[in-house]
């Protein structure tokens, strides 16, 4: 089910008016929770809910060994990543897997490992990746004795499955959203503006940026062949920074403001990470409850900075490199992450960022130097293939064709008007005008809604529903 759909929004207002009628019963409301998110998740393919039940019940029940027989608590621990990394290999990866093998080993036709794989372990249940990792934590985090299980089965599902993030993010902590489902807060005037802002700012990322600049991206990477225009590429890869960024960071939107209406507080997953001026800030600022739990749950137990230099290279490179796969089962993603790495490590060996100065000369040189940086990495990420990447590259390089970036007068203007948003957004101009001028806020939400409804893209799929 698609947050911009017609039936989501029959769902959500069926959702609210049932919550408003079960108040304050805290039970009532968990089971509710859980039944109208499974209805939701199941809505896309109720075959694959048994996953996500599955998942639930083996952390659920890992959590609960863990703290009565502290003395297995290791075994337990290990069962459960088994079970959860086997489940997401199964349906993720398998094809993957297979067809390297089969290319490694010179397999083909009916001998090949990957044309005897049942069509069903083929298909990539939506937000597998999202889910699972969310289970994950729960467990990792009783083990460390961050957390205690809850015993309520009915609470941790009610967790696990929540549907505003359950299929793209962002990944909830245990520690911060069990708490809060034995709340039942009363949601102020202010928390329904704050969700409805969220929510109207989520839907114009999405449908009026990302989704008008979708067919651009899909023309030009779906191509038989590679334009030889230098510009053209630099274009399109732009188009597709703003792209992806704005579908994502509009689900989390959309996610958030949700959840602000349902009582709850999710954290931020997006903090204008174009204006980044270091890879490093980049992922402080770019899917940050992943890149979080990358560093909570693979990074520091890999050692960190702990263990010497040398070492927490390859500590960064492994968590990029598994960063990547997470992101989908091809080599391209896996490049995606190598090429972050690569430009982590430089800039962790050489210190350049401080070194060029604090100026605001010296900060706009490192936010072009990152800016490129991150663009040559989308090129891998949104190839069909690694040559078509080299290919690609290679012509953004190559300084050829003619001067014009081919995307034409529409995608230039929305490509201006969310460059424009961010700019006011970075500036903390929203929070300068929220509360103080309420009818510039209603014009301006005004102006976002009525974009939305006349200038709104062909709807299409969340991108990172895939992963």
């Amino acid at each position: 089910m698609l947050f911009n759909s017609l039936i989501f929004v029959a769902f959500a207002i069926i959702f609210f008016l049932v919550s408003k009628i079960i108040g304050k019963n805290v039970k009532g409301r968990l089971m509710w929770l859980t039944t109208a998110s499974f209805f939701f998740y199941g809505w896309w393919d109720w075959r694959f809910l048994s996953l996500i039940v599955i998942s639930g019940l083996i952390d659920y029940f890992a959590a609960l060994g863990i703290s009565r027989y502290p003395g297995r608590k290791k075994l337990l621990l290990v069962l459960s990543i088994i079970a959860n990394l086997g489940s997401l290999s199964l349906f993720k990866y398998s094809g993957f897997i297979a067809e390297n093998i089969d290319r490694l080993l010179g397999l083909n036709g009916g001998f090949s490992l990957a044309a005897n794989i049942p069509e069903f372990f083929l298909i990539t249940p939506v937000g597998i990746s999202f889910y699972t990792f969310q289970s994950m934590s729960y467990t990792f985090d009783v083990y460390r004795n961050k957390l205690k299980p809850t015993k309520s089965i009915l609470q941790f599902f009610a967790y696990l499955s929540m549907f505003p993030q359950l299929v793209a993010g962002p990944i909830v902590r245990a520690e911060t959203m069990l708490p809060q489902l034995l709340e039942v807060k009363r949601v102020t005037n202010d928390k329904h503006w704050d969700g409805f802002q969220l929510i109207v700012r989520g839907y114009f990322k999405k449908m009026v940026i990302a989704d008008n600049l979708a067919p651009l991206v899909m023309a030009a990477f779906s191509a038989p062949d590679i334009n030889s225009s230098t510009m053209f590429w630099w274009g399109a890869i732009i188009a597709f920074a703003f792209q992806i960024y704005c579908d994502f960071a509009g689900y989390s939107d959309i996610a958030r403001g949700l959840a602000l209406w349902m009582g709850y507080d999710f954290p931020d997953n997006f903090n204008h990470p174009y204006i980044s001026t270091s890879i490093r800030e980049f992922w402080e600022r770019w899917h940050i409850s992943l890149s979080t739990w990358f560093r909570d749950y693979l990074y520091i137990p890999l050692g960190g900075n702990r263990k010497g230099k040398f070492r927490s290279y390859i500590n960064l490179w492994i968590t990029m490199l598994v960063s990547g796969l997470w992101h989908g089962a091809a080599w391209t993603f896996v490049a995606w992450g190598a090429v972050h790495a690569f430009f982590a490590s430089a800039e962790r060996l050489t210190g350049w960022p401080e070194k060029i100065g604090k100026s605001s000369v010296a900060k706009f040189l490192a936010w072009f130097i990152v800016s490129i940086q991150v663009l040559i990495a989308w090129v891998f990420f949104r190839a069909e293939n690694i040559n078509q990447a080299l290919d690609i590259l290679k012509v953004m390089f190559s300084f050829q064709g003619p001067f014009k970036f081919g995307w034409g007068l529409d995608a230039s203007i929305f490509i201006s008007v969310i460059i424009l948003r961010e700019l006011l957004s970075a500036l903390h101009l929203d929070d300068k005008l929220k509360g103080k001028h309420p009818v510039a806020e209603m014009v301006f939400y005004s102006v976002l809604i009525a974009a939305i409804i006349f200038f709104r893209g062909a709807g299409s799929e969340f991108i990172y529903f895939q992963f």
